[in-house]
């Protein structure tokens, strides 16, 4: 509204002094006074509407999941200073949650009636849990932002509950996929079943390669790990993948694990010489094992995996063996990636104020031209605007960034994660997979899946 008054109050200036020009008659001392004052008014406005939210002032305070740099100080810290070069009047302060005791801060605060102004963490917390309970803001304000036109379709409708409501402003996302040993498979002649232009492999020809390293001596080529949750996205896509199997409906009302794809899936696995099921691992043991030559094939990775230098060179083993990032193998090679999608949610606090300033935040870190593109960075993912290019440009990370970006990030499937239940589910995956590995018949396991998780999901729900 204030545009249209400005642009309108400008045109008929433009129209007086047009007219005072080309008339015979003098302006009066009183047209002169309300000439002025329209001027005055004018550029009040104009300045009122372009230091609104500069001139906010609030404490805030901001809990932080370990996505990427954001779990760490001195990263959020020059963020934070950015941002208080514009808003030096919102004071942010910031408490480092991790996964294994964060949610019970989170619920602790909540319960005690101090929840923090903002959250960054993902749809399965934001959306599915405290926005269904009613906790969150609705930033539905925030996506008719002309900057959020161009976020990717998928990952807005996973910000939005089955309401209408959004509960989250995504910043960054992945697509979790898997990786091989390329020095195992070469030397099993098992490089013949990948497609390395596409970084794509079809389900025969992925048994195909498991066989081939069994057979020269690689004991265990892969681990369906299933000792917790952690990294259970990787199992999730393997099994899903295999022969075209669906974990939830399209809606995310109910879990729709039971099917005959999935129970092929299943059963081929356990079969497969090579491919154990192990209780005793997660995501982190698993990658573990693929870093120091144990396993031939990880199921638990992604762009930080194959950038991180922990144990030497980025993208080599321990023992400096090429790592090949790969799709998941599908009947037709055209895989669906897990992902993770990371963005900002405010608790709704009622504080008309604070949420007023915990806005201004969001947009500044997700929306800002050049400060996105440092938010991003920051946690070592990938953009969710569209145009938002070049974020790793010139870092020591932007080849293999660029090849995560063309060949992985557009198998991003969907984001089912936002199923009623969820926490629930993931418990009853790992020890459904934990029976079948120790001989539990698939057909009945997967059903007891089903019914309970979707039991979950309905008590959810009510």
């Amino acid at each position: 509204m204030k545009k249209r008054i400005l642009a309108w109050g400008a045109a008929s200036l433009l129209l007086a002094s047009s007219l005072a020009a080309c008339g015979p008659k003098a302006t009066t001392e009183t047209e002169k006074k309300a000439e002025s004052g329209k001027a005055s008014e004018a550029a009040s406005e104009k300045a009122e509407g372009a230091s609104e939210d500069e001139a906010l002032k609030a404490d805030l305070k901001l809990y932080t999941y370990p996505i990427g740099k954001w779990g760490d100080s001195a990263s959020v810290d020059t963020l934070l200073q950015n941002f208080n070069a514009k808003y030096p009047d919102i004071h942010v302060t910031v408490e480092y949650l991790d996964y294994q005791s964060g949610d019970d801060q989170v619920n602790t605060a909540i319960e005690g009636k101090a929840a923090p102004d903002l959250i960054m963490e993902g749809p399965e917390r934001l959306v599915a849990n405290w926005g269904a309970k009613g906790l969150m803001v609705d930033l539905a304000d925030l996506f008719e932002d002309d900057a959020a036109k161009d976020i990717y379709p998928n990952v807005v409708e996973a910000c939005k509950s089955s309401e209408g409501k959004y509960y989250e402003y995504p910043l960054a996302m992945i697509a979790h996929c898997m990786a091989i040993n390329k020095t195992a498979f070469e030397n099993a002649d098992a490089l013949q079943y990948l497609d390395l232009d596409n970084h794509t492999w079809t389900t025969e020809n992925f048994f195909k390669a498991v066989k081939a390293l069994h057979d020269k001596g690689q004991e265990n080529v892969a681990a369906v790990y299933c000792g917790g949750q952690g990294g259970d996205q990787g199992t999730r896509a393997l099994v899903n993948n295999l022969y075209g199997g669906k974990f939830t409906n399209k809606e995310h009302t109910e879990y729709a694990v039971d099917s005959s794809e999935n129970a092929q899936a299943l059963e081929e696995l356990m079969k497969a010489e090579g491919i154990n099921f192990d209780p005793a691992l997660v995501g982190g043991d698993e990658i573990t094992l693929f870093r120091n030559g144990t396993l031939a094939v990880s199921l638990c990775w992604n762009s930080a995996q194959q950038n991180n230098k922990d144990n030497g060179e980025a993208g080599k083993t321990n023992n400096g063996d090429e790592i090949i990032p790969m799709l998941f193998p599908a009947k037709d090679g055209k895989a669906e990636l897990c992902g993770g999608i990371w963005g900002f949610g405010i608790f709704d606090n009622g504080d008309e104020n604070k949420i007023k300033a915990a806005k201004a935040f969001i947009r500044f870190m997700a929306n800002d031209a050049e400060q996105a593109k440092l938010s991003v960075q920051t946690t070592g993912f990938f953009p969710v605007h569209k145009d938002l290019t070049d974020v790793y440009e010139g870092t020591e990370n932007a080849e293999t960034m660029k090849l995560f970006t063309e060949k992985f990030m557009p198998s991003f499937g969907d984001y089912y994660q936002v199923t009623p239940g969820w926490a629930t589910a993931r418990t009853e995956w790992w020890n459904m997979l934990q029976r079948i590995g120790q001989g539990g018949e698939v057909k009945t396991e997967l059903t007891t899946f089903q019914t309970n998780a979707n039991a979950a999901a309905k008590a959810a729900k009510a």
